[in-house]
């Protein structure tokens, strides 16, 4: 699907640059050049992600975002200067998902949207029910446990979000940075190491044989995946 986005930022050839980059990727951009304009696209259109500089003309970032998200729950990545309280920017009092440090590279930015996107539609996905089965397993999104074969398997939190992930999209191949992305978002940004620990613990806990896994399985040189024969139910 071609996701909608609104880039925000008060420096027209980087405006230019970052939509014609995205479009590329099958975007569909729309930018804004200060907070007024952008609080009034962001409150008038339907967007999938925002990309919002803090620093803005007329109403500043953090401003914009507050009111977006008295009537919205869209994504945003807030652009920041080095030294910038993240802190402030990520808490409930704003809202933001995620942020970048300015300069940036625009392939982090990429993977960032990419990211957001993914946690996003990983919680959507499993709003519509409590409960997944699929093969041996049955996951309770609300309660956050896992049935294995009538046992119930004590998984950390990012186990659970790991094996949720890869259990609600059979069979498709997902690579470290992917996994790094969706599960643990900016947090771990870059240690892919991250995710090897946590396939292999989670493959001691729902494996036979952990050596030779059913069905946390590997494409080697690609990634991980979720093996599976039936659809979910």
């Amino acid at each position: 699907m071609a996701y909608k986005v609104l880039i925000v930022d008060d420096e027209p050839m980087l405006l230019k640059g970052l939509k014609y980059s995205l479009e590329q990727e099958s975007y569909i951009v729309d930018t804004a050049i200060d907070g007024d304009e952008a609080l009034n696209k962001g409150l008038m259109n339907d967007y999938d992600l925002i990309v919002l500089d803090l620093m803005l003309p007329k109403i500043d970032g953090l401003e914009v975002c507050k009111k977006i998200r008295e009537t919205s729950m869209v994504p945003i990545i807030m652009l920041t200067a080095r030294g910038e309280d993240t802190s402030k920017i990520l808490g409930l009092e704003y809202g933001a998902d995620d942020y970048l440090t300015k300069p940036f590279n625009i392939l982090e930015l990429k993977a960032r949207m990419k990211a957001v996107l993914r946690r996003v539609n990983l919680k959507e996905s499993v709003s519509a029910t409590n409960i997944i089965e699929i093969d041996d397993f049955s996951i309770n999104t609300l309660r956050r446990k896992v049935i294995l074969r009538g046992r119930e398997i004590n998984l950390t939190a990012k186990e659970f979000d790991l094996l949720l992930f890869l259990a609600i999209n059979p069979n498709k191949i997902y690579s470290r940075e992917e996994l790094l992305e969706t599960i643990w978002g900016y947090e771990y940004f870059g240690d892919l190491r991250t995710v090897d620990v946590h396939i292999r613990r989670l493959r001691e806990k729902v494996e036979e044989k952990s050596s030779q896994p059913e069905y946390i399985r590997t494409k080697w040189g690609v990634g991980y995946y979720f093996r599976s024969k039936n659809k979910i139910r």
